[in-house]
């Protein structure tokens, strides 16, 4: 255990990433208007088609998303050196930073759509119990996509933008980034299994 930190704290002080990368990256700005516009289009034209392919499609990335940050990216980033984990971040959390939230809102308004459209919301519904785990679920998945893991990443990739990043505070804010992934991952099967139960019954 010593070895190790005492390896982090070796990693950390040889810490020296670029800095020249955007947090935010700007191309990826207008791919996330057009996907926004297409939704709000789909929800005021009441098309059940578009609300069905936005709520499919924006799940089965979540899922997908999700599933993999936490059983397999996470894994491998929480035994990588710390300067490993700054170089892999500082490419892939940008991007993150853009795609997540665009998933999470897509699924979720285009899933109450499909809810009020189908005629879900109603206490009558036979599987409204269903229907209020996925939303019970769903929203705890929701705060911890938004509340946990981005607040994380965008930390980091702001510690990497300083001309000596702290190694250790990067760390730190990467094990959270993991475990809160592998938190919303086990999730994502409960959701699974309520998911497959509605449309199946």
């Amino acid at each position: 255990m010593n070895e190790a930190l005492t390896e982090d704290r070796n990693d950390a002080g040889n810490l020296n990433p670029q800095t020249d990368f955007q947090i935010v990256p700007k191309i990826g700005l207008y791919f996330v208007a057009v996907v926004l516009v297409a939704l709000v289009t789909a929800i005021a034209t009441n098309s059940l088609w578009a609300i069905d392919f936005f709520h499919v499609v924006g799940g089965a990335s979540w899922t997908i998303l999700d599933l993999f940050l936490g059983f397999v990216l996470g894994p491998i980033l929480g035994k990588l050196s710390i300067p490993a984990r700054a170089e892999f971040t500082k490419r892939f959390m940008p991007k993150m930073l853009l795609i997540m939230p665009t998933v999470v809102l897509c699924t979720l308004a285009a899933g109450f759509q499909l809810a009020r459209h189908q005629g879900r919301l109603l206490a009558h519904y036979h599987l409204h119990p269903w229907l209020i785990a996925s939303y019970i679920v769903v929203a705890i998945m929701a705060l911890v996509a938004l509340g946990l893991l981005e607040p994380a990443n965008v930390a980091v990739l702001f510690e990497l933008k300083k001309p000596i990043p702290n190694g250790e505070v990067i760390g730190k804010l990467m094990k959270r980034f993991i475990y809160s992934a592998g938190v919303t991952g086990a999730m994502q099967i409960v959701t699974l299994v309520i998911m497959t139960k509605l449309a199946t019954s």
